[in-house]
């Protein structure tokens, strides 16, 4: 078994979105077997179709510039890239996130591309769980999770990569608790 553990930004306002609708501008992913090993890592940042120019407000909070978008590829090729990524060693997988979003957006952009979304099964809400696992009574953010369970949060928030990265660790601590 192999477990995805992956962070995704999207367009993001103030207020409501243009035409409704948030897309995908970043996936990050760490690759994870049963042991808890680290198998490879994922990163791509995603160009908009939608609504192809960020607000000052989404580059401020994920660091993406506009420039960095306008020569990215669009979801349609990075999801085809992730895919291949996430099967490349056969096995079946998991993919799992810090909170339930990342889901709702992929399933989101697959359709607004209309791409296949059968491959978005299993996927786990890892933040429900560790509210068991840790018996806490909060769904706290991740940076102050990763620092409680005696890590260190490494990069910046609202990263999509560093955010998987942080996420991962919390994971790979649990390996054996998380139910599938």
């Amino acid at each position: 078994m192999i477990y995805i553990i992956l962070d995704l930004e999207a367009t993001c306002w103030m207020g409501r979105p243009p035409k409704g609708i948030n897309e995908i501008i970043e996936i990050g992913a760490i690759k994870v077997n049963e042991y808890g090993e680290v198998l490879g890592k994922f990163s791509s940042l995603v160009k908009p179709v939608v609504n192809p120019k960020i607000s000052g407000f989404c580059s401020k909070l994920t660091g993406i510039k506009q420039n960095q978008l306008n020569i990215a590829q669009t979801f349609d090729k990075v999801c085809d890239q992730f895919r291949l990524w996430i099967t490349e060693e056969g096995e079946d997988y998991v993919l799992a996130s810090w909170g339930s979003n990342d889901k709702g957006f992929l399933w989101n952009d697959c359709l607004l591309h209309k791409l296949d979304t059968d491959w978005l099964q299993p996927f786990v809400d890892i933040r429900t769980q560790y509210v068991n696992i840790a018996r806490v009574k909060v769904k706290s953010n991740l940076r102050f999770v990763v620092e409680e369970e005696g890590f260190e949060f490494e990069g910046n928030e609202h990263s999509a990569f560093t955010d998987a990265f942080n996420t991962a660790k919390v994971f790979i601590k649990y390996i054996d608790e998380w139910s599938f």
